[in-house]
């Protein structure tokens, strides 16, 4: 009986993942809410209430306590030093499947992205499960970085526990809403990663589990505001703009046709100068047969 009721939990909360998953796609697609009239008893019990609404440029609560794997009292604000961006998630530690996918999303990007977690920017996930421990979040992360190989970027990621008052003031300024499931036992959550700017602001969502490295590296660029990147992500930044709808970057076709324009211009001008500097230059003199003229060399 108890191997019964095992299962069916699992299969409940597998389930519930997989509703989830499916919300949060659609959610992305039509900023988090129900078509026009449809009613709220259409929706899935298990996801009544169940948002993240994009609140761009919003003030995150920096001066929020919580504690941090090692047991340490920290603000939020410590990870906010005005130098560099932060990505952001919002899990619980003993998520049986979808907060763990939500970091490997971001430790797949980032393997691919070019900076340096630390330097260029730090991660900060922050439990919205109070009674989740300082010693869970550290068995998580110790697992989590021994699973990708990336103990050496130890130092940038920060895995926070708190009361539900700081979560609630943290969750509340993302727009992030989430319900349990007394059923399975389970928080019913949309999954995404946000970018914040360094001095706190939310500035880029990204739903699902799976994060383009490409508009990663666009918005960690972005909301880093100067301070990382190249001039190939200024050129990208320039092509590619941020659709907070769809939650993605879309290419910009005038700016496009633009540098299209302007790289044809360079280059027939730069045709046109080779051609007249060969067509400058002094030929050999030659004899009435169109033979080389060979000066004469002798002695006087």
């Amino acid at each position: 009986m108890a191997s019964r009721n095992t299962r069916a939990r699992v299969l409940g909360a597998v389930s519930l993942a997989l509703c989830v998953l499916s919300f949060a796609s659609v959610s992305a697609q039509y900023g988090n809410q129900p078509k026009q009239g449809t009613p709220a008893s259409e929706l899935p019990p298990q996801l009544k209430d169940v948002t993240f609404k994009q609140q761009l440029n919003a003030q995150l609560p920096l001066d929020a306590p919580f504690t941090d794997e090692t047991g340490r009292t920290v603000a939020l604000g410590d990870y906010f030093t005005g130098q560099k961006p932060v990505l952001l998630a919002f899990v619980y530690y003993q998520c049986p499947m979808l907060c763990t996918q939500v970091m490997n999303g971001i430790s797949s990007s980032l393997k691919a992205v070019p900076f340096a977690a630390g330097k260029d920017f730090d991660v900060v996930l922050v439990s919205f499960d109070p009674r989740d421990t300082p010693a869970a979040a550290a068995e998580k992360k110790q697992a989590h970085l021994k699973y990708w190989g990336a103990q050496a970027t130890a130092g940038a990621w920060h895995f926070l526990t708190g009361s539900e008052a700081s979560i609630k003031r943290a969750t509340a300024a993302a727009g992030f809403n989430y319900r349990w499931d007394a059923s399975t036992e389970q928080f019913a959550h949309v999954s995404a990663v946000l970018v914040a700017t360094p001095d706190g602001r939310l500035s880029r969502y990204f739903y699902g589990v799976e994060y383009s490295p490409k508009e990663l590296r666009m918005a960690l660029v972005e909301s880093g505001q100067g301070r990382i990147g190249t001039v190939m992500d200024e050129l990208l930044l320039y092509c590619y703009h941020y659709d907070p709808a769809a939650g993605r970057y879309g290419v910009i076709v005038l700016n496009l046709v633009r540098i299209g324009g302007v790289l044809t211009v360079a280059f027939m001008a730069g045709f046109i100068l080779l051609m007249y500097r060969r067509d400058s230059k002094p030929t050999a003199p030659t004899t009435p047969g169109g033979e080389p003229r060979v000066p004469l060399v002798g002695r006087a």
